[in-house]
């Protein structure tokens, strides 16, 4: 089990596009139900917080279109670029 935990802040016109996009990659992953992730995202104004739990090795939203869109442009749409860090699970409940 793997755990990547992803912090960015977007410009504010940026924002709600950067949510827009986000939206897609779980309207995707819904749809095609990759199996082996676990993965949320959290907003706190213009400030983005992703969380990813993978089984094994591979990393399925490397697999899906609206990752690959979401990840295009994030350089210009963020103020503080995405900052990843693998962590070590401790303990989980319903996620």
């Amino acid at each position: 089990m793997r755990a990547i935990i992803v912090r960015y802040e977007t410009r504010p016109e940026s924002t709600v596009d950067n949510q827009g996009l986000i939206e897609k990659v779980f309207a995707e992953l819904h749809s095609i139900n990759p199996g082996g992730l676990k993965y949320a995202s959290f907003r706190d104004g213009a400030a983005f917080t992703h969380v990813a739990i993978t089984d094994g090795e591979g990393n399925p939203l490397q697999d899906t279109t609206a990752f690959a869109e979401f990840q295009r442009d994030i350089a210009e749409r963020c103020v503080t670029q995405p900052e990843a860090v693998s962590v070590t699970v401790v303990g989980s409940y319903g996620f």
